[in-house]
């Protein structure tokens, strides 16, 4: 859970970074912001490129900018859009690396009179998490059973 102040300064970086998006082709543009585990702040916005399929979202911008800083989790999520826009779903399983189930996110818009509040788990009940099938939670090595035989 992150204070009201922290919210607060969450959405204003996030606004800040919606103008510095690059959005030549649909003029929507987004900024981002992310709070790390360490309680800092790191900033994103879109950048769109002409073969659509490289354009990069604020919220993955956000998580880069906070993972080259050094940051290894993500606390909570703030995305500012022209109109309300909850992260995609590429956007959403980056969140899930490096955030966790009750990872807040923040959704405000300049027409929006606040905020709308949600959870990662809200936006992503089911999320793709990679699990190396020789180690257990935590590092810890499986125990090895016997094989059945065939």
């Amino acid at each position: 859970m992150i204070t009201p102040a922290q919210r607060n300064k969450l959405i204003a970086a996030a606004r800040a970074a919606r103008q510095r998006a690059y959005a030549p082709y649909s003029k929507f543009h987004v900024g981002a912001a992310v709070l790390d585990e360490r309680g800092r702040i790191h900033v994103g916005c879109n950048v769109e490129n002409g073969s659509f399929g490289l354009t990069v979202c604020a919220e993955r911008n956000a998580v880069a900018a906070a993972i080259a800083a050094g940051a290894a989790r993500v606390r909570a999520v703030a995305v500012f859009a022209d109109e309300a826009a909850s992260p995609c779903g590429a956007c959403r399983q980056v969140l899930a690396e490096f955030g966790g189930l009750g990872t807040d996110i923040f959704v405000a818009s300049p027409q929006a009179k606040g905020h709308d509040s949600l959870t990662l788990h809200g936006l992503l009940p089911m999320q793709f998490i990679y699990r190396d099938p020789a180690r257990a939670p935590f590092g810890r090595r499986r125990p090895r059973g016997r094989r059945a035989r065939a």
